[in-house]
């Protein structure tokens, strides 16, 4: 995807009844879209002491390709997603019921080292959040306390790769000792992205990672999810619709704690089978 793809305006739910309504969908890229379940989630429920933010979510997210959760705030889209990387763990009134397999095994299980789960699970957080440190030591991070690379040199090539990959190391070539926190907003999260990278992760979520952002950043943090769900299964949670539709090839819409529906992206955004799907698209709540 670049910034200049053609885009198609798909046709509203009902013609004259919804015409105002238009959503904006890319030409899907080259790259085949998975149907393999990368993460398989069963009956999960979260309790915040006795408030229950999630109720018995069950979902299949896909390898290589982008799952979009939506819905309005409060939902549960992002209780859910911590689920993924056990995050809800470092709050002590938080409790995670049901099961969340990934490749076959449950994550939830007693024997899973959360630490070394999260290797495998990275996490991009809303606002960019770079280490008080070089932009080189920002990425190096990870690989030095997972013990990834055997060699200064080792080192130097995983943190020039996972630049690469976010789209970012044309930028910073020159200043890779400089503190990350100078770069501009749109450049600190991709360098939050290289740094998620960097320990070869297999999954990738996305808190919102383009609310802070200018539409500018915005366009070139899509275009960088486009590219990287081509290796990584990448799972987004967002307030655009707008977004959803760009950038994922399936989505999951959540309202009250519940997954109310969830399937291909063109077909949630217009023919939706729940009627509380089509309210919130149409902007009836939300």
């Amino acid at each position: 995807m670049s910034l200049e793809d053609p885009v198609n305006e798909v046709p509203t739910m009902e013609q004259g009844r919804f015409a105002n309504i238009a959503v904006t969908l890319h030409e899907p890229t080259a790259a085949p879209v998975s149907t393999d379940a990368k993460i398989k989630a069963h009956d999960v429920s979260v309790f915040y002491g006795e408030k229950q933010a999630l109720i018995d979510v069950g979902i299949d997210i896909r390898d290589k390709s982008v799952t979009a959760f939506i819905g309005p705030s409060g939902c549960g889209k992002s209780t859910f997603l911590r689920c993924l990387n056990r995050m809800n763990d470092f709050i002590p009134a938080a409790r995670v019921t049901g099961s969340v397999e990934i490749d076959g095994v449950n994550i939830y299980d007693p024997s899973i080292d959360p630490v070394q789960l999260r290797a495998r699970v990275g996490m991009v957080f809303q606002k960019p959040n770079p280490f008080p440190k070089s932009i080189y030591d920002n990425v190096a991070y990870g690989p030095r306390i997972h013990g990834l690379a055997k060699s200064k040199a080792d080192l130097d090539e995983i943190v020039i790769t996972s630049l690469e990959k976010a789209g970012l190391y044309k930028e910073v070539k020159d200043r890779l000792l400089e503190a990350g926190t100078g770069l501009s907003g749109g450049q600190q999260q991709r360098l939050c992205i290289a740094r998620a990278i960097a320990v070869n992760p297999e999954v990738i979520l996305m808190d919102e990672p383009c609310s802070a952002l200018d539409p500018i950043a915005t366009a070139r943090i899509e275009e960088l999810i486009d590219e990287l769900r081509q290796n990584f299964c990448i799972v987004i949670v967002t307030h655009s619709m707008q977004q959803a539709a760009r950038v994922s090839q399936r989505t999951a819409f959540f309202h009250l704690g519940i997954l109310v529906e969830e399937g291909e992206t063109s077909q949630i955004f217009t023919v939706p089978r729940e009627t509380r799907t089509q309210d919130y698209i149409t902007g009836r709540f939300g």
